[in-house]
Order: C-alpha cells, then structure tokens, then sequence
C-alpha cells in the first residue's frame, strides 16, 4: 500500500517498477549497476477517483504520456533503494500537487470604520499639503 495522503492510497500492483542503468558519469560502476529506478504509474487503470484521474491527466506536465502514464526517472542517488526512495516522494508530491483544491475566496468588505479612518487621513494629510503652499505676506 502506497500512502499518499489522509484519504488517498495506491495499491502496490498500480505501480510498475523496474531497475535500469543510470546516465552521466560514474566510472566502472556505472556499466555495472543497474541503480536508476523507473516508475510508470497507469492513471487510467488506478484506483484514484474519475476526478482525481481527470486532473492528473489535465497537468500540463511532460512526463504524462499520450496513453495517459506517468513515467519518473529516478538516477540522483548512487543507490537502488534511494533512487525508489525518491521516486515514490515524486509520485506522491505529483498527485498531491494535482488534486489539490484551493479554497474559495470569499470577497469582503471593509468595516464602516475603516473606511473612516481612510476619509480622516486623507482629509488630514490634504490639510498638511495645502500648508506647504506659498505664503501671502
């Protein structure tokens, strides 16, 4: 069971994970150890709600294929375990990031004193203004 949040889990088998050759630079080790991890997560096929799935799919993001699966590339870690460590963070922080709904925003008012308070400054500060003018002698 994968936990993503409070009322958000993902079964194990939803996700397909397999240990490939990381890129760059490594010496030896690199042509030896398949330490990258890459993660593809069906959208269509998980158990996420159809409004759930609907906004992940809507995410303009690049790692979102055209039959709708996600795919991360986890390499920044000299280990398998953290490299699927990390992977996992991503796929959480990816759907977490896509369903969540911001509040509405309720738009108010100021109070009657408030807008008091503005009209007395300004009528103040206009009074201070008009005292910097020329002096008629």
């Amino acid at each position: 069971m994968i936990f993503i949040s409070n009322n958000i889990s993902l079964n194990d088998n939803e996700v397909e994970i397999s240990a490939i050759r990381a890129q760059g630079a490594g010496g030896q080790n690199v042509n030896k150890v398949s330490s990258a991890i890459h993660l593809r997560f069906d959208i269509h096929a998980s158990s996420l709600s159809d409004i759930h799935k609907q906004r992940l799919l809507d995410s303009k993001d690049s790692r979102i294929t055209k039959e709708g699966v996600l795919i991360i590339k986890a390499q920044q870690f000299r280990t398998q375990e953290r490299n699927k460590i990390d992977a996992f963070e991503r796929l959480r922080s990816f759907i977490i990031k896509a369903t969540y709904v911001n509040k509405t925003r309720k738009p108010t008012k100021p109070s009657r004193n408030a807008k008091r308070k503005r009209v007395d400054q300004k009528t103040q500060r206009g009074k201070t203004k008009a005292l910097r003018g020329k002096v008629d002698y």
